[in-house]
């Protein structure tokens, strides 16, 4: 065998035990992933997520998709003929921008999603928010019409998909008292639901590599953060207006009990397989400490109910 030949399957077996603690720590567990961005409208890309997220199923981690789909829905009201408005970044959702939101995420997005994964065995299905009450949900401000804020997760649904040995696909819809559905951002339901399962981790999706000290400089990227560190920069007002609720959703999530909240570039081929499980990874990881390592606590919390936020 030539010597470049065994070097490549050397390098291959040397990844593959580089995975092996960190396929450890994570078998059995929950992984909430929030799927947005260029990562859920390119074709190439969507595939290599879907990748990733079979894999992390075959290997013993419990996936659980969250996904929105704001950019499609803006086409598809723009297409209609329906005004596009957004108020301090939310989108401004009446009755019938409601409809359509829910045409998009549930009907359309969730679908293809979940058809992308089944490509490869029987394994996704698909749910929205309002499905079984998962999300129970508030009005955030009259101004923004049906937007709405997570009140309540019940878990059970979720959990019993996991427990047949499914990956659930939640469309970030929720359900509100007055029997209507509401419009939730996708990176806040990501964070409530990882904290309402215990999740060991929750991954967001976007198009750049993570946070940075300054984001001008490519070479500032933060590879780990501490909790305390994360809660400062919104406090004094130092994140971007895109990346503010994926940082909330961390901060939210790391407080309500999960161990580890991740941002990486979706536009980068397997980079949930590169974060998850390699020891530099490719994205921004915050923790309680602010470390790389494995935590020494190995524990692992089943959960099933309701949990009231």
């Amino acid at each position: 065998m030539r010597n470049d030949v065994m070097q490549h399957l050397l390098a291959k077996a040397t990844t593959l035990t580089e995975a092996l603690p960190w396929i450890k720590r994570t078998w059995g567990r929950v992984v909430v992933i929030k799927y947005g961005g260029s990562a859920m409208t390119d074709p190439a890309l969507r595939a290599s997520v879907a990748e990733d997220i079979v894999l992390m199923k075959l290997v013993g981690v419990n996936p659980v998709i969250v996904h929105g789909g704001g950019p499609d829905i803006t086409a598809y009201m723009e297409r209609l003929g329906m005004p596009v408005e957004f108020w301090q970044g939310l989108r401004v959702t009446d009755d019938a921008a409601m409809e359509v939101v829910k045409m998009v995420l549930v009907g359309k997005n969730n679908k293809e999603l979940v058809s992308e994964i089944n490509t490869h065995g029987r394994l996704a299905v698909g749910i929205s928010g309002d499905d079984a009450k998962l999300i129970s949900a508030k009005q955030m401000d009259p101004r923004l019409g049906r937007v709405g804020e997570v009140t309540a997760i019940d878990t059970t649904v979720v959990t019993n998909l996991i427990e047949d040995g499914f990956i659930p696909v939640i469309a970030s819809v929720g359900s509100g008292d007055d029997g209507g559905s509401y419009n939730i951002n996708a990176d806040l339901v990501a964070g409530a639901l990882a904290t309402a399962l215990h999740a060991e981790k929750v991954i967001f999706l976007t198009d750049v590599d993570g946070l940075y000290a300054d984001f001008s400089d490519k070479d500032s990227l933060i590879s780990a953060l501490a909790l305390a560190e994360a809660e400062d920069l919104i406090a004094n007002d130092k994140l971007a207006t895109g990346m503010l609720p994926k940082v909330a959703a961390c901060i939210s999530a790391l407080n309500g009990g999960v161990e580890r909240a991740h941002i990486l570039n979706g536009t980068i081929a397997h980079s949930i397989l590169l974060e998850v499980f390699t020891d530099a990874g490719v994205g921004t990881m915050i923790t309680h400490e602010g470390s790389l390592g494995l935590a020494d606590d190995d524990t692992y919390i089943a959960y099933e109910g309701e949990v009231t936020l």
